[in-house]
């Protein structure tokens, strides 16, 4: 897929994709649910795994359609938990703060999905990117995830499977069959968590609480890329992960994407009179571990405005904050092992970020307060003070 041409303004991550005719379980859906065939006049795609199309169809309906994952049986679990979780969704009030896009219908044997397109739409992460993710937004994702974690599983076909990672087996060794589609420089990034006795004993631990842990509906594959803004609203997407697991997992994926982009943004080329590698292989070990620092500061702000928005709509368990540290520092690995793919080694700042990972997983005490993870404030007692965060729009 070739990315567009930018054309200034803010940042639009947008793709050509594959023909459609490629997969004519694509059209059999279209045409089972009455919208005709895509328009090829516009047709764009998004970044992702799997093969998918945004456009018009002939009936002028705005959709986005999407493959998933199939097992060598024809079966997919993907489609499966995506399913599980629309069902469950009708549970919602009008008014919730989960929003999600409507969906249209789906092909079981091809594997595909269709959604109603929403207009003018931004994923999370160009918003990230061009600082747009502000402190309101992160209030408002934190009580969708609220939202979510508090919907009646009961009665509901739920996956109840154990997410799959990070996966322990490969904690000492990767398997021959995913060594051949690793880059070295996921094979390094690997690596440096197999080094890692403190890391592996730290991982091995996190998901023995987890399965004591209270469960919930968990969306299990949360990134900036899975938050969508429109007409401002946020909505959540991609719900092929979907499964009753423990809620700690996503507040957790969403601090931790915090701290990665603020790593990586404190690197990104500047617009004075130099550009400096956004991957810092020009600079000192030093001035890494001071952007780094530098970078969190800005952003812990929007970490304790989504905590804030969570803790509005839900109370935890006593022990979910402290399981998300761990898992937040499991996503700073989780995407450092991920950028890896296109690298033959790891850059500074990917180290930089795996880093703090480290420190949440093995030296988590202190980890919630510096986080601003602060405990529900019980009844008949007096708030402990926080710095305002202020939003940003």
């Amino acid at each position: 897929m070739t990315p567009p041409e930018p054309a200034g303004g803010p940042a639009l991550l947008r793709y050509r994709p594959t023909d459609p005719a490629a997969s004519p379980a694509v059209q059999e859906l279209l045409d089972h649910l009455g919208l005709g065939r895509l328009d090829p006049d516009g047709l764009t795609g998004y970044g992702g795994r799997n093969d998918n199309w945004a456009g018009r169809t002939a009936s002028g309906e705005r959709v986005f359609l999407k493959t998933v994952a199939r097992a060598p049986d024809g079966t997919s679990g993907e489609l499966d938990r995506a399913l599980s979780f629309e069902a469950l969704a009708h549970r919602l009030p009008a008014d919730s703060a989960l929003r999600s896009p409507e969906h249209l219908g789906s092909h079981r044997p091809g594997a595909v999905i269709a959604y109603r397109l929403l207009p003018d739409a931004r994923s999370g992460t160009e918003v990230a990117l061009d600082d747009g993710f502000d402190d309101e937004l992160c209030r408002t994702a934190g009580r969708a995830l609220a939202a979510l974690h508090d919907l009646d599983p009961s009665g509901a076909d739920l996956d109840d499977g154990e997410a799959p990672l990070p996966p322990l087996d490969w904690l000492e060794a990767l398997p021959w069959s995913a060594l051949q589609d690793r880059s070295m420089g996921q094979i390094a990034a690997w690596k440096l968590v197999q080094d890692d006795p403190e890391v592996v004993a730290a991982l091995r631990g996190l998901r023995e609480r987890e399965r004591t842990a209270p469960r919930t509906p968990a969306h299990c594959d949360l990134r900036f890329d899975q938050f969508i803004l429109a007409d401002g609203q946020l909505y959540l997407c991609d719900w092929e992960e979907f499964r009753l697991a423990d809620p700690a997992r996503d507040v957790g994926a969403f601090v931790g994407e915090w701290l990665f982009h603020a790593t990586c943004s404190a690197f990104a080329p500047t617009g004075g009179g130099g550009q400096e590698a956004p991957v810092g292989f020009d600079l000192t070990h030093d001035e890494v571990l001071r952007r780094g620092r530098e970078g969190l500061r800005r952003h812990l702000p929007r970490v304790e405005a989504f905590w804030q928005g969570y803790l509005e709509r839900r109370t935890p368990d006593p022990g979910l904050a402290g399981r998300a540290v761990g898992f937040a520092g499991w996503h700073l690995y989780d995407r450092l092992i991920a950028t890896a793919q296109a690298h033959a080694t790891l850059s500074p700042v990917a180290r930089a970020a795996a880093g703090i990972g480290r420190t949440l997983l093995t030296r988590p005490a202190g980890a919630e307060a510096a986080l601003r993870l602060h405990s529900p404030t019980p009844a008949g007692t007096t708030p402990r003070p926080t710095r305002p965060t202020g939003s940003t729009r």
